[in-house]
């Protein structure tokens, strides 16, 4: 996965130096020759900062009070803190602050440039003036602050940048001395003529390196701390072995820390997606174009997202299956990580990568599987986004509910469907079934869904939002028994030669229902509302006093419409014949929710 990063950080030129980073800045602090403060400019827009390169990494940041060269946050460069911040935290960032400075002033001695800075933080009048006007521009302390020094931007000139190679270097060096010298006095760690001391071999390289012992913080991660979380540390004994410590466990240098830091940080600002409150990110080997991302239904919802991504996969494979050249590599690949915040780390939940070919297949797979009719019986339904069928697996939000503590039920099922949706063959797993089942008795009977059901769309204020819920239920049940293998008669619209007696008993209870609205209209509490529970977890014990009713609801029918609804039952009897279950398992009351929705769409049609 690291090493993949690092592809991608060379493709897209993020692989720096080490000893310099690429950091989203969010303000400018001007200053005059004589190092009096001019102004303070934010950076970027309302979305982020602005993305600036060759910014001063700071190494070994743990080391005790240390700051990077120039480029810090705000609350480092002024001790600008949030309210009741705590006095520890104070005490350290203070400790910082004045290292920061004396960086500058050390470097002012032999950078012209830099004399006004030097100035600058000599004067605590200036120092507090820049605070106080951050703080009424509303900064805040984790944001980062760059300097113009007499209209100069200071960190990209070259003598600067000069200044503070040289300073990285033999501070680098100075610590691989003090490694060396703490390996001979250690007892602990193993021979091996093949690893000079003070040297290691780098985790993603193989090469001898001299390993940073902490790496930069991944930023911009929500949820995530405000300055930043690490992807790999070892601040815990737990995590060391063999007397190691810090970065020493996993050795990476410093070329291809940053490089893997910069990629995750590009790829989190710029294609980060939520699925369900999960974040989840995603490339290629070679680039694509976005109207030919077949992920383009990741995103956050947009109108014809899905349709988008599922036009484009079947645009690219037929083109591939036709024998025309792709406008793409015929080579290229997927990577996708699924990443959340967890106590300052960033931790990986999930890792997928294929070939771009079986990624499009997969994903044309999945809207097939997906695809069911609508509630009117003559088309299919609008294809149902990711993030709807993920969500679907819970019950209603509820007003004023943070959408946060709403999909916190969700566990690994994101994930499960998620692989889903770009692997096969991949079967949906049984316990998104069930955790649907237990959902659609409340579900059918409530009284929004009932209106839809048998009456008319344009009443239901929220129609949208149940028949999104509506469609992404029976479809994923629809796409569990196709994937589960076997003759499961799957079909996008009603089927009336399913075999199994749950399917065709969900249709019985749709033509009764039908029937009973057919007679007397909307009665309130009808068939529906008082014996779904029971027809679909015991329809043997059910179904005989529903049918010895139904005859009262047909006479009260025309001859025509009487006949109609006759039939149908009868039709459905018939193929039940001797095999009415006394009950239904988990995986059959999904079958028979799935039979009863389809009839209700075929009555509708006709």
């Amino acid at each position: 996965m690291l090493h993949r990063l690092v592809e991608y950080a060379s493709k897209e030129g993020l692989d720096p130096e080490p000893g310099f980073t690429t950091h989203e800045l969010r303000w400018e602090a001007q200053i005059d020759s004589d190092g009096k403060l001019i102004n303070v400019l934010p950076l970027g827009d309302e979305s982020g900062g602005e993305n600036t390169p060759k910014c001063p990494l700071m190494h070994n940041m743990t080391a005790g009070g240390r700051a990077h060269f120039l480029v810090e946050t705000v609350q480092t460069v002024v001790l600008l803190f949030k309210k009741n911040e705590k006095a520890k935290k104070m005490s350290g960032t203070k400790i910082r602050h004045e290292f920061f400075s004396s960086m500058i002033h050390n470097a002012a001695k032999d950078v012209p440039v830099l004399k006004p800075l030097s100035s600058f933080y000599k004067s605590q009048e200036q120092v507090s003036k820049l605070h106080d006007k951050l703080l009424k521009e509303k900064a805040k302390p984790a944001e980062r602050l760059k300097w113009r020094v007499a209209g100069v931007d200071v960190i990209t000139q070259p003598d600067v940048q000069s200044w503070w190679r040289l300073w990285y270097k033999e501070d680098l060096n100075k610590g691989v001395k003090d490694t060396k010298s703490k390996k001979k006095k250690s007892t602990h760690l193993p021979e091996d003529d093949k690893v000079l001391a003070g040297e290691m071999l780098c985790f993603i390289s193989g090469e001898r390196v001299a390993p940073l012992s902490t790496h930069d913080k991944i930023t911009n991660l929500p949820g995530g701390l405000s300055f930043g979380d690490v992807i790999i540390g070892f601040d815990k004994d737990a995590f060391c072995s063999f007397g190691l410590k810090q970065g020493y466990n996993a050795a990476i240098g410093g070329k291809y820390a940053s490089a893997y830091v910069n990629a995750l940080n590009h790829l989190i600002k710029n294609y980060l997606h939520k699925l369900a409150n999960t974040l989840v990110i995603h490339w290629f080997k070679e680039s694509v174009k976005q109207e030919d991302d077949p992920l383009s239904f990741l995103n956050e919802p947009l109108p014809a997202t899905e349709a988008a991504a599922q036009g484009s996969a079947r645009k690219i494979l037929e083109a591939i299956r036709d024998g025309h050249k792709p406008n793409f590599p015929a080579g290229n690949r997927y990577y996708v990580m699924t990443i959340s915040s967890a106590t300052s780390r960033v931790m990986v939940r999930d890792w997928m990568e294929g070939s771009f070919k079986e990624l499009v297949d997969n994903i044309i797979t999945w809207f097939d599987n997906l695809e069911i009719v609508n509630i009117n019986g003559k088309k299919t339904a609008q294809d149902s986004k990711l993030e709807g069928v993920v969500t679907s697996l819970l019950k209603p939000r509820k007003p004023n509910q943070a959408y946060k503590d709403w999909t916190k039920p969700i566990g690994h099922e994101r994930i499960d469907l998620l692989h889903s949706a770009i692997q096969l063959p991949r079967l949906i797993p049984f316990h998104i079934i069930a955790r649907i089942v237990t959902l659609l008795p409340a579900f059918f009977i409530s009284e929004e869904l009932n209106h839809l059901l048998f009456g008319k769309q344009q009443d239901i204020e929220n129609s949208g939002l149940y028949l999104s819920i509506l469609y992404a239920r029976m479809g994923l049940i629809k796409a569990y028994f196709i994937r589960k293998g076997g003759n499961h008669a799957m079909s996008v619209y009603l089927n009336k030669e399913h075999p199994e007696p749950a399917y065709q008993c969900g249709r019985l209870l749709a033509v009764l229902a039908s029937l009973q609205h057919a007679a007397l209209g909307d009665v309130g509490a009808g068939v529906v509302q008082r014996y779904y529970v029971a027809a679909s977890q015991a329809p043997g014990l059910t179904f005989g006093r529903l049918i010895a009713n139904s005859k009262n609801h047909l006479n009260k029918l025309d001859g025509d419409d009487a006949f109609e609804y006759e039939g149908q039952i009868s039709e459905i009897m018939c193929r039940i014949q001797d095999r009415m279950p006394a009950t239904l398992n988990l995986e059959n009351q999904s079958l028979f929710a799935l039979g009863y929705y389809q009839q209700i769409a075929a009555n509708r049609a006709g």
